[in-house]
């Protein structure tokens, strides 16, 4: 007997739903949970929900003791849509526009043999870094090897009824879209990645409807219209407007072409018996292909359509809104390089898929990694809600065990600060981490990483250099000669307390201190606002004898640093 879930989460409400309608549709066989991604550019931080929330629902399913497949169909047999503004791309490539994406050459300078192949690459590097299991299909290679050859000629004799399906939706008129409250500047749309690129329902020229599409058999290019069709023979004959090329081919034999994505997508819910696969919200209003490849797999290929949740888009702070066929567009292994793998996990596995959320290249990743050490701690001693805890579980660990971490998660803005002053100087680094907590002293950067390296990559990439810090090599005499009685007592009083307090805590206190004693409170006295106006003022005096503006990394970890003697020398002790 499978174990049940406890977890109050949407993940086992799906895992559930989708462990009930597998028992009822195919029981005892392995449960199948998809995905598709279309590699026609960058996979970018939206195209990964389509594979994380079909992920952690595999995955809780896997946790219970049931068998369970994770398909990511590679849609590498689209067509080339467009030339994206990647690197190493220019417009020779629109040479190549209508060709399958494993035709088209990879990018200049890249170590793969065509276009998918460069794209793929990157997404399953990232996916290994994330614990996803999965079983991936490459499309070209189905079709090219025939696989699919009984559901082609099953969808061309039916395609009299495919056509009436559709003709159901090409009538209406398109409902207005709905607006979305935007999650930031950027909305990272999953319509490309899921291979939703063209919404093609096939051809109904003079000779008829066709679902199916051949790749030209001179120029490669599905620039085709079928003229006609045998059933009995299964002769097919088209003509290319691009070249001018015709051929008659028989489709029992021919394995070059596809079926259009409205017919292709159910075809496959039924080859492959999926019962669990989310998609965008583009697929989810009327005649969109979710809902019209409903009632193609029932009426024309026998099957079910799987329970399928809409997902919402994913915003990234300051970027327009962008598809994965546009360059510049974070992808997994960007916000893997500023972010670790439980991290970026847990953004996904928070918040329902109808959720839209945003993912911080910005200062704001700071506040996030505070948000997730708080939660790490909470778990840790029993106090998280339990659908946060929940969430932390599926971010942390997979069924198949425990995902890399950094053995002393020291706080990010921390680490981001003290890689902001040093430069990435290893020796430096170690000697102001070693300070933090005299007590308990981190003793080697292995202790720190990958986080420390996480927080290097982000200062230097993600940080203006106008907002870098560099600390003042020269006291500012000028600055030091104009202060007041009041200002000079206090820089007194930080140099006084300066090796009794050299802790991160112990900074911490000595800092927000000076001005409640030079107020004539106790150090631990609550700030009044007259308090905070005076702690404020201290605070821009000191950064601006140190680094020479009015803001900076927190004091006590500049301070730390900087070191005691440096402090003592700008500071006029």
């Amino acid at each position: 007997m499978a174990q049940q879930s406890t977890e109050t989460d949407w993940v086992s409400r799906f895992a559930d739903e989708v462990i009930a309608e597998a028992e009822r549709r195919a029981p005892g066989k392995p449960i199948v949970c998809a995905s598709g991604l279309s590699p026609s550019g960058p996979i970018h931080l939206g195209n990964l929900r389509e594979v994380m929330t079909p992920h952690f629902v595999a995955d809780e399913i896997r946790r219970r003791g049931y068998e369970v497949r994770h398909l990511i169909s590679w849609d590498d047999y689209d067509r080339y849509r467009k030339v994206p503004e990647v690197q190493g791309v220019d417009e020779s490539w629109a040479e190549h526009i209508g060709k399958p994406l494993t035709s088209v050459p990879a990018p200049a300078g890249s170590a793969y043999p065509n276009w998918a192949e460069h794209f793929k690459a990157a997404m399953s590097e990232a996916l290994a870094d994330l614990g996803v299991e999965y079983d991936g299909i490459s499309q070209t290679e189905q079709y090219t090897a025939g696989v699919y050859r009984d559901q082609v000629l099953h969808a061309m004799k039916h395609r009299g009824d495919i056509d009436a399906i559709l003709g159901q939706y090409r009538t209406k008129k398109a409902p207005a879209k709905k607006s979305q409250k935007p999650v930031d500047e950027a909305e990272l749309e999953a319509a490309e990645g899921s291979g939703a690129a063209a919404e093609d329902d096939g051809s109904g020229g003079s000779a008829g409807y066709f679902p199916y599409k051949p790749y030209c058999g001179q120029c490669e290019k599905d620039l085709t219209t079928v003229t006609s069709y045998d059933d009995e023979t299964t002769e097919l004959a088209y003509t290319c407007t691009e070249c001018g090329f015709g051929e008659t081919v028989r489709l029992s034999e021919f394995n070059r072409g596809k079926l259009v994505w409205k017919v292709d997508w159910p075809m496959r819910w039924a080859y492959e018996g999926v019962i669990f696969e989310p998609s965008g919200v583009d697929h989810s209003s009327p005649g969109s292909s979710f809902v019209v490849g409903g009632q193609i797999v029932r009426q024309i290929f026998d099957g079910a359509q799987p329970i399928g949740p809409m997902y919402a888009f994913v915003g990234i702070s300051g970027m327009a809104k962008m598809s994965s066929s546009r360059g510049g567009v974070p992808t997994p292994g960007d916000a893997l390089k500023i972010m670790e793998a439980p991290l970026l996990r847990w953004l996904y596995a928070r918040r329902k898929p109808n959720q839209s959320f945003k993912i911080a290249f910005d200062q704001e990743i700071q506040r996030l990694y505070d948000e997730w050490d708080k939660l790490e701690s909470k778990v840790a001693d029993g106090s998280a809600l339990p659908a946060d805890a929940a969430a932390y579980s599926r971010a942390a660990r997979t069924a198949a065990g425990e995902l890399p971490r950094t053995p002393r998660p020291l706080p990010y803005r921390t680490l981001a600060s003290v890689a902001d002053i040093t430069a990435g100087h290893d020796e430096q680094t170690l000697r102001i981490l070693s300070e933090l907590d005299p007590g308990n002293p981190v003793t080697s950067l292995d202790e720190t990483r990958p986080r420390l390296d996480k927080a290097e990559y982000w200062i230097n990439t993600q940080v203006p250099a106008e907002q870098r810090t560099i600390v003042r090599d020269q006291p500012d005499e000028e600055l030091l000669g104009t202060l007041d009685e009041q200002s000079r007592g206090s820089l007194r009083l930080l140099l006084e307390g300066l090796d009794e307090h050299w802790s991160l805590d112990g900074l911490t206190t000595l800092v927000y201190g000076v001005p409640k004693i030079q107020a004539g409170l106790e150090p631990d006295a609550k700030p009044t606002p007259e308090l905070k106006v005076a702690q404020r003022a201290f605070f821009a005096l000191l950064y601006q004898l140190l680094v020479g503006r009015d803001t900076g990394p927190r004091l006590p970890t500049l301070l730390l640093a900087v070191g005691a003697d440096r402090v003592r020398k700008l500071l006029g002790g």
